[in-house]
């Protein structure tokens, strides 16, 4: 066998997180073998938020034009889906071509390999036929995939994911959508909008289940408004397709018909891919568990998607600096024990990136690498309303033995949401540990819920005590005034 190439570092998967490690620590001067096997970048420009907020912005935009009957007039929308598709095959994905990613990354001074990377032992990656050792370790950052039940009759059958969802050109008449969580919601309303007739299945007894009941309501309030059919509690026991529609057919002989289906229940990663078992790593896992400093095992750490902290752009860069922090201060001290005048350094003044990095870092001292904290991890579901989210729900906060206190504000009670008076629908939950005297969660559901979320994040992720945010003073009129509200009815 061939002895493998001497690098620093592996990273094996471009995504979002992948791509950041494999970019920053190639402009620290650290040689380093990026692989990816589909687009850099991954998901979220081709398939996923940036895209996708492209077609919420045109449907939201539609949805406006037919509001001005209740506030300014009259007026007439004529959906078009040829600018949107348009505008996300050339403006978002340029025709699902990552050769601008690839420039980007290799005119940062990495080297780029296109293939599957296998862990073949410690530091090792094999590469088609191109194999690497890693000085100082390999990075994980494959992510995720589809995660399709198992339903009799859906294999082989031509249903789409987020994927053909995303790339299509022509609107179906109908749409079913199997899967009542964010992503299938927001594209739910998004086809709903421009005229679809569209039908949402879901087996829990409320979309959005992972959030708090009270914006679970208020989303399927608003999809219905817009016509979508949404059905919970609905457990899909088979599927058919005769060529031209598909036919969903739930338990207790519930039955569904759309000229498309749509199957949005989750994803996973495929970690029997990897070569895992070669560094003692269990593969049979949902997703890679990883420490606080992103590490799987000595040398091997993860990111992104394929870590199971939330399929989240902001949650992959996040665990992206932790990881260029941890392996810069490995490479540091590695060099300066080749070293012992303590002159060697990583190239290009990026140890006091490092250094900045570490510093910033939520726990920890100065100086160390930054652990990862998850308490104010925040989340958005881009439906109109929008659902922002922070921390725990109620449900959760109490199922953990916190002494909870809950404070609710409506949007349209505020004077902003009175004044707005058309698509005004959302609200203000605050949850609260009573003892600690700060917030633990909170939701902001309304037509700016993910912007006005960012002061909750502050107030969960600073445990700003509730008796210095009741003593803020709250813009007049804003949306955000309802948190004011919101703290005031804490009991």
């Amino acid at each position: 066998m061939a002895e493998p190439e001497q690098v620093d570092v592996v990273v094996v998967g471009l995504g979002v997180g992948g791509e950041e490690v494999a970019g920053r620590l190639a402009e620290a001067g650290l040689s380093v073998v990026g692989i990816e096997r589909n687009l850099v970048g991954g998901e979220c420009p081709y398939w996923g938020c940036i895209p996708s907020k492209m077609m919420i912005r045109a449907a939201n935009a539609l949805a406006e034009a037919r509001r001005v009957d209740g506030l300014a007039g009259t007026a007439q929308v004529r959906p078009d889906w040829a600018p949107v598709a348009k505008r996300i095959r050339e403006e978002a994905t340029d025709t699902w071509n990552d050769r601008v990613a690839v420039e980007r990354f290799t005119g940062r001074g990495g080297r780029f390999v296109r293939g599957s990377g296998r862990l073949e032992g410690p530091g090792r990656v094999r590469v088609g036929d191109q194999f690497f050792q890693a000085r100082y370790g390999v990075v994980l950052g494959t992510g995720t995939r589809p995660a399709v039940p198992p339903i009799d009759g859906l294999a082989g059958t031509p249903y789409w994911t987020n994927r053909e969802a995303i790339e299509v050109e022509e609107l179906p008449e109908s749409l079913l959508v199997l899967g009542g969580g964010a992503i299938g919601l927001e594209l739910s309303q998004v086809f709903a909008r421009f005229g679809v007739r569209v039908t949402v299945v879901e087996a829990m007894d409320r979309v959005l289940a992972v959030e708090e009941p009270e914006a679970s309501e208020v989303a399927a309030a608003a999809l219905r408004a817009d016509g979508v059919e949404i059905h919970t509690g609905v457990r899909a026991e088979r599927v058919d397709h005769d060529g031209e529609r598909f036919t969903l057919r739930g338990a207790g002989g519930v039955e569904f018909t759309g000229e498309r289906l749509l199957v949005v229940t989750g994803r996973r990663a495929h970690l029997d891919e990897l070569g895992l078992d070669t560094v003692g790593v269990d593969a049979s896992q949902r997703y890679l568990p990883v420490d606080d400093r992103m590490q799987v095992t000595d040398g091997l750490w993860a990111v992104g998607d394929v870590t199971g902290e939330g399929a989240f752009t902001h949650v992959a860069m996040y665990q992206a600096a932790i990881v260029i922090a941890d392996l810069l201060d490995r490479a540091r001290h590695a060099r300066a024990g080749a070293d012992p005048s303590g002159t060697a350094s990583v190239v290009g003044g990026a140890m006091g990136a490092a250094s900045a990095l570490s510093a910033s870092g939520s726990s920890g001292s100065a100086g160390t690498v930054p652990r990862a904290d998850y308490r104010a991890l925040p989340r958005v579901t881009f439906t109109d309303p929008e659902v922002g989210a922070v921390g725990l729900t109620e449900e959760q906060a109490r199922a953990r033995g916190i002494n909870v206190q809950v404070g609710f504000s409506k949007l349209a009670d505020s004077t902003r949401g009175w004044i707005h008076r058309v698509g005004d629908e959302g609200f203000i939950k605050v949850v609260a540990d009573a003892d600690q005297g700060v917030l633990i969660g909170a939701t902001s559901v309304g037509p700016a819920g993910g912007e006005v979320l960012s002061g909750l994040v502050v107030a969960v992720h600073g445990a700003v005590p509730v008796s210095q945010l009741r003593h803020m003073i709250y813009a007049y009129p804003t949306f955000h005034r309802a948190i004011e509200a919101a703290l005031g009815n804490l009991h």
